[in-house]
């Protein structure tokens, strides 16, 4: 089946920097990226990501070399390599989160939350959000929740952000339990500028804070 070792094994290289270089784990850059190619960032809101372009050639480079290497079945070959390269970061992080993590590392999340924001009145607002969260390890996680508006930049104006005027929560998962979390809150916005008059936001990120520790999901 394979024709060419050197092209084989080097196209298996390649596609094993590319994952290594953006490895979703402890952060996710892919998930700031306006645009990505197989969770490889390309364009974020500051700009083309340099790096992410370079690797989203290499990972061409290396499905032509991979694809050459062999001498058939070469859709059913390309179709289980994208597999595998879609779905073995997560498998590793699980893995590695159910048996060496610990305190806020052991954390995993869908990304599923969601926001909605309605005025009350003038400054006054109600905000309620709903994420569920997944402490992987065999201790209970104690840590603060913050919310990020991961697309803020000049010109927006801040919406899921707001909710840690009512903040930071504090939040404790039980040992390998999941955890819906709904926050419900009334905020005063007087002195708070550019933010949203009403609407609601999916696929929120939050941010994690246990002493010096930080992580984004």
């Amino acid at each position: 089946m394979v024709n060419n070792k050197k092209a084989f094994i080097g196209s298996i290289v390649m596609l094993g920097i590319c994952m290594c270089l953006f490895f979703p784990y402890p952060y996710n850059e892919a998930m700031i990226a306006h645009t990505t190619f197989m969770s490889i960032p390309i364009e974020t809101h500051d700009g083309y990501v340099l790096l992410g372009i370079f690797c989203s050639i290499l990972f061409i480079i290396a499905m032509i070399l991979l694809l050459r290497s062999i001498n058939k079945y070469h859709f059913r070959t390309f179709v289980i390599v994208v597999l595998i390269y879609s779905f073995l970061p997560h498998l590793l992080i699980v893995a590695y989160q159910e048996t060496f993590a610990s305190g806020i590392m052991a954390i995993s999340y869908k990304g599923d939350g969601e926001c909605c924001f309605d005025m009350v009145e003038k400054d006054l607002m109600n905000g309620e959000c709903t994420i569920v969260l997944h402490n992987r390890s065999n201790e209970a996680v104690s840590f603060d929740l913050q919310f990020i508006d991961t697309n803020f930049f000049k010109g927006d104006k801040r919406m899921n952000s707001l909710m840690n005027i009512a903040g930071p929560y504090h939040v404790t998962i039980e040992a390998n339990r999941e955890k819906a979390i709904h926050l419900k809150e009334l905020l005063h916005l007087t002195n708070v500028p550019n933010h949203i008059e009403g609407g609601g936001s999916s696929k929120v990120h939050v941010q994690l804070i246990d002493g010096d520790k930080e992580r984004t999901l």
